[in-house]
């Protein structure tokens, strides 16, 4: 994203002062992950991602309760918050390709071993509460 901005820079989106609010986005950003990540300690289960199988408890609760992936959603907004620190456009190009990388290449096969692992009390979970934010009625 930096060389993006420092190369590529497009248009010049956001200026100073303004651009410090990115600060206010990425700070919330790590915030929520370390929630989500105090929570997996709390109950003890991995927080690996790259051996998803290793999930001892289904945590849903916290901020489990908004988002089935908080620790991305805190990294996505790291994200968003770097780019609007930067203040122009072309760092905006990276977050939608990392949401649709991460997606395919983490969060799908981590759905499918946690389906695997956790069955219907993972399915009603994913039905109550979205991949990424929101809430679900």
């Amino acid at each position: 994203m930096w060389a993006l901005d420092r190369w590529v820079p497009l248009a010049q989106w956001i200026a100073a002062p303004w651009h410090r609010l990115g600060g206010l986005v990425a700070a919330i950003g790590v915030g929520i992950a370390v929630a989500a990540l105090a929570r997996f300690r709390q109950v003890g289960t991995t927080v690996n991602p790259t051996d998803p199988s290793k999930a001892s408890y289904l945590v849903t609760d916290g901020v489990f309760r908004f988002s089935r992936n908080p620790m991305y959603v805190g990294l996505v907004l790291l994200l968003l918050g770097w780019a609007i620190w930067l203040g122009s456009a072309s760092p905006w190009l990276v977050p939608p390709l990392f949401v649709i990388l991460l997606t395919v290449v983490q969060i799908i096969p981590e759905e499918r071993t946690l389906h695997r692992l956790f069955g219907e009390q993972y399915v009603s979970y994913r039905r109550s509460v979205p991949r990424w934010i929101g809430r679900r009625r």
